[in-house]
């Protein structure tokens, strides 16, 4: 739906009430903002990736499912492949997945990353 002169699209309330969330409590997430998800029919989309994981994209949301997306995040974030079961999900976001990508990071680049992961957490 195209915005009026000077609507604040509603991804940016989303981005400001997550970006608020994180201020008060750091999840070790990072908040990155963009311009489009091209998901238009779907509402207010957020994606989440990370490096040798798989991505998501997620629809139909508003500025109350804010707590509900950092709490999928970082179940996300936690999980070796990002896998975010149904039954892991808040269920206020339980139909909200629109899609997920693989990893399309050379396979090189990704096992970078994963020893690179390790060599951290061994720290």
């Amino acid at each position: 739906m195209p915005l009026e002169p000077g609507q604040t699209p509603p991804g940016q309330h989303m981005h400001d009430a997550v970006a608020a969330l994180l201020a008060v409590a750091p999840a070790g997430l990072e908040l990155r903002p963009v311009t489009c998800l091209s998901s238009c029919d779907n509402g207010c989309a957020a994606a989440i990736s990370q490096p040798g994981k798989w991505s998501y994209l997620l629809g139909r949301l508003d500025i109350s499912l804010a707590a509900d997306l950092l709490a999928y995040a970082a179940t996300y974030a936690a999980h070796r492949t990002g896998t975010v079961l149904p039954s892991k999900r808040p269920l206020s976001l339980a139909r909200m997945v629109l899609g997920r990508l693989p990893d399309l990071a050379p396979p090189a680049a990704t096992e970078e990353i994963a020893a690179s992961a390790a060599e951290e957490i061994a720290a």
